[in-house]
């Protein structure tokens, strides 16, 4: 497969190019985790229309206001664009601005976060131009687009200076299981879905992970070349995530998705094992991963009235994240020394149990092709998510993998299993378990579902348990 091919984002294209029956200037944000695609796309949505891309620099202790400014203007000139001075962002944008007066024209200010940051001028003075001069062409596009979603957020998002302005906030996440096996091109029906979920269980659907896999390759070797190589792409990218994303305030940040990689915590349970103090600090902390899309907060809800819960934890949801804590960390010095070329990877530490936790977030990322394979539409469900149930003297505590409750008094406990052999018997008793500790209103109906990866077994088939048994490897046939 040619990794020029673009793939995915129809959705996001389709409103994108609704822009272009505007009869007025468009301001746009496009947001979401590193690597994810955001600069990809809009080159995509680029080729309508003469486009200009202009990206920060990255921070280092080096980088300065000045620094940026020097960057943008040598851009400009880069452009074809010659003349500008570097002295003032309002002069750079008002230069920009004469070469985009007439016709259909997309800007592009990639990675603004890093453009401006250290700038406390650089956003007045952008608003200001886009009011006095970029507005004035009906046909343009401005796009604001970066990894950090929280400055992006507190900044532009919920500026005074910016309401109003803006047209489209798009939040990119990672891409559907079933567009994700384009990947596999022109392989994807000789390979198994175990083999494919093996790889996505590190990638995720993250798009440049994704084109770097070899369909002619076993997982393993996918996995040897891109973890336990080094130089390979998710050995160094720990490490340029977060240098890139929180600079000097990183070192928090990864000690609390250290904290994440094991299971999800209440902040109290994080604050705890880090010994830190429950304070608004952290709080904003784990606030800066959810925007980031590393980290998703979870709330359990009241069964009985449908409501969301004060209690919460937090789960990491990047899948990357958690295999490079639990497996590339600990053995970093003896990847650099290529002693892991042949690692067998089965005979890593807990593999299973990881595997399990990582294709539990593959399918809450897909919730709703679940949605679609229990024929239930977004109308009829009233709460879904990861769901716990905290004990008391009065209840036992419950956890379900993932929960739908529907306005129809109808709960869908699905079970999820990631295995490299058929799911046997044993996952009835299981489930059972979990149902009688469940404290269910007596007006809801139970609907157990398992959803699996590589078979079921005859015998829990012929029990007739499950309401539904979803094979969630048919979204990669």
């Amino acid at each position: 497969m040619s990794l020029s091919k673009f793939i995915g984002r129809e959705v996001e294209l389709s409103r994108l190019k609704g822009l272009l029956d505007n009869r007025s200037a468009s301001l746009i944000v496009v947001r979401g985790r590193r690597r994810i695609g955001k600069s990809r796309l809009l080159s995509e949505f680029g080729k309508e229309m003469r486009s200009l891309f202009f990206s920060g620099i990255p921070p280092s202790k080096k980088i300065t206001a000045q620094s940026q400014r020097d960057e943008f203007a040598h851009q400009i000139e880069r452009a074809g664009l010659p003349g500008s001075k570097s002295d003032d962002w309002g002069n750079l944008f008002w230069h920009l601005s004469k070469y985009t007066t007439k016709g259909r024209v997309l800007i592009v200010l990639d990675e603004i976060s890093w453009m401006g940051g250290k700038d406390p001028n650089f956003l007045g003075k952008l608003k200001t131009a886009w009011d006095m001069y970029f507005s004035k062409n009906p046909q343009l596009i401005l796009a604001l687009c970066g990894s950090i979603s929280s400055w992006i957020e507190e900044n532009i998002l919920s500026s005074t200076g910016f309401v109003g302005r803006i047209a489209i906030d798009f939040v990119l996440e990672e891409l559907p299981l079933n567009v994700c096996n384009a990947f596999w091109h022109p392989k994807e029906e000789r390979i198994t879905a175990y083999e494919k979920f093996k790889l996505l269980s590190i990638t995720g659907g993250v798009p440049l992970y994704l084109e770097r896999i070899k369909p002619d390759l076993p997982a393993e070797q996918n996995i040897r070349d891109l973890c336990f190589t080094k130089g390979g792409l998710l050995v160094r990218e720990f490490d340029e995530i977060f240098s890139d994303l929180f600079s000097r305030k990183n070192a928090s940040h990864k000690e609390i998705v250290s904290c994440l990689a094991n299971g999800p915590k209440d902040l109290g349970q994080i604050c705890k094992e880090l010994k830190r103090s429950i304070s608004g600090v952290y709080m904003k902390h784990l606030d800066d991963l959810v925007k980031a899309g590393f980290v998703q907060r979870d709330f359990t809800w009241n069964l009985a009235n449908g409501q969301e819960s004060k209690l919460s934890v937090y789960r990491l949801s990047d899948n990357y994240l958690r295999f490079y804590l639990k497996y590339i960390a600990p053995n970093r010095s003896k990847i650099e020394k290529g002693a892991f070329v042949n690692a067998a990877l089965i005979r890593l530490p807990a593999w299973e149990s990881i595997m399990g936790l990582q294709f539990e977030n593959l399918v809450t990322h897909n919730r709703k092709i679940i949605w679609n394979l229990l024929n239930l539409s977004p109308e009829e469900i009233v709460m879904d998510g990861p769901f716990f149930q905290n004990s008391t003297t009065k209840q036992p505590g419950c956890q379900i993998d993932y929960m739908i409750q529907t306005r129809f008094q109808s709960l869908f406990l699905c079970e999820i299993k990631f295995s490299k052999k058929p799911v046997g018997l044993k996952i009835i008793k299981e489930m059972e378990t979990k149902r009688k500790r469940l404290k269910n209103p007596k007006f809801c109906s139970i609907r157990p579902v398992l959803i699996h990866v590589n078979g079921v077994e005859e015998n829990v088939l012929d029990e007739g348990y499950f309401d539904k048994v979803i094979d969630f490897g048919q979204l990669l046939e």
